[in-house]
């Protein structure tokens, strides 16, 4: 192998996923490894159980592993739950060089001041993205270095976790022997894995839809705007399926995955699908149309949650890349449909781009974290290959380092 070997690991509310893959020096990634085990220890991105995260993630990495014929030496994680917060930031340095010709000093200088703003105690300021930098009176630079200028201002969104989340997700990763390198919010991963240049340049929502959230990233003008996550995903579906069929979730489960969709337009009331009863009654038919009614209402809710959240910052016919689904819950068929009628604007269903390796798993969209988190894998001088989410995830891997490494 030529390339460099490391791991993804998506600790998710219903599934732990792991991706072994190789990364190529010319960019692409060819994965050699998956693995997939429920997870119960995980509710809404918070870790409820250490025990069972724990297993989870060594029983995930054990299945990638024994795929991959490697060991996997340490993992880029993700982390995500609706007690993310972001906000955006500016900071404003004079240039201090004699010539006033921009430097790498300066770039650090001024992202320095831009994260300059009370954080709560209780929360850990996980990634500083620059959006743009204005040298004097010339605004929209993507990268000032070498440019002359007096001014430097530097416009930064910037993501918290609540610190005990945080805690408690590496404690889970450690318990099962697995060494972090760099901890990565859930929806920047997710947008590295399917969102094209394009689509950030012309405006794009990603709608990660997991098993407990629904993670948000919104991309203005080529870099990050917004980011959040609402506390619905699709489990929220199936339980509203097991409540109104009166089945127990399990089955709910298999029903959406085996009959389910997002739309009921069209559908006539012949079709039934069998629902098995609760607590040993028996077996009813049921008409289809009904399951599906079920599923649209809460997808739509869902959906709108999502779209309150991004109006909340942006205007959303301005975003002419539309959105863009993808987690396990963009798998139910006509969810890019109903996604296109509640936010009136095209949708695609995203899948890993830039990928080859084992069948068709690489390109899973419950696989798009934990191949996206591979793209954000620190380098083998220790610095994520993204330069500036390996400086402010740093922190994360020493405290990680201090309280389980020495």
């Amino acid at each position: 192998m030529s390339g460099r070997i490391t791991t993804g690991l998506d600790v998710g509310t219903t599934k732990v996923f792991s991706v072994i893959a190789e990364l190529h020096d010319g960019g692409g990634l060819t994965v050699l490894g998956v693995g997939e085990e429920p997870c119960e220890g995980v509710d809404r991105g918070l870790i409820v159980g250490l025990d069972a995260a724990a297993h989870a993630v060594s029983a995930s990495m054990k299945q990638a592993e024994r795929m991959a014929g490697v060991s996997s030496k340490g993992v880029v994680a993700g982390i995500s739950g609706d007690h993310v917060r972001s906000l955006n930031s500016t900071g404003v340095i004079g240039v201090s060089r004699k010539d006033k010709v921009v430097g790498p000093e300066d770039v650090d200088r001024v992202l320095e001041a831009a994260r300059a703003v009370a954080i709560p105690g209780d929360r850990e300021l996980l990634h500083v993205l620059p959006r743009a930098f204005t040298v004097d009176d010339q605004r929209e630079i993507q990268d000032p270095i070498g440019m002359t200028g007096v001014r430097l201002e530097a416009e930064v969104h910037m993501v918290t976790v609540q610190t005990t989340a945080m805690q408690n997700l590496l404690r889970a990763i450690e318990r099962a022997r697995v060494r972090v390198d760099s901890l990565i919010l859930q929806p920047l991963a997710a947008a590295e894995a399917v969102l094209g240049a394009d689509e950030k340049g012309l405006g794009v929502v990603l709608l990660d839809i997991g098993g407990g959230t629904t993670d948000i990233a919104v991309f203005e003008g080529g870099s990050v705007r917004h980011t959040a996550a609402t506390a619905y995903g699709g489990r929220a579906i199936s339980h509203d399926i097991s409540v109104g069929l009166r089945t127990p979730l399990e089955h709910a489960e298999r029903l959406k995955v085996a009959s389910g969709r997002a739309l009921a337009e069209g559908m006539g009331g012949v079709d039934v699908v069998e629902v098995m009863g609760v607590g040993g009654r028996e077996s009813q038919e049921t008409p289809l149309r009904q399951l599906v009614d079920i599923i649209e209402a809460r997808a739509e809710e869902i959906l709108e949650l999502a779209r309150t959240e991004v109006e909340r910052v942006v205007d959303v016919e301005s975003l002419g890349g539309g959105v863009v689904l993808t987690g396990g819950g963009s798998r139910l068929p006509d969810i890019d449909r109903l996604a296109e009628r509640v936010f009136g604007m095209p949708s695609r269903l995203g899948s890993s781009e830039g990928v080859s390796g084992v069948s068709d798993l690489a390109f899973d969209p419950r696989l798009s974290v934990a191949i996206g988190l591979l793209q954000f894998a620190p380098s083998e001088g220790g610095r994520a290959s993204t330069g500036v989410l390996g400086r402010v995830s740093r922190p994360v891997r020493e405290w990680f380092r201090t309280n389980f490494l020495s």
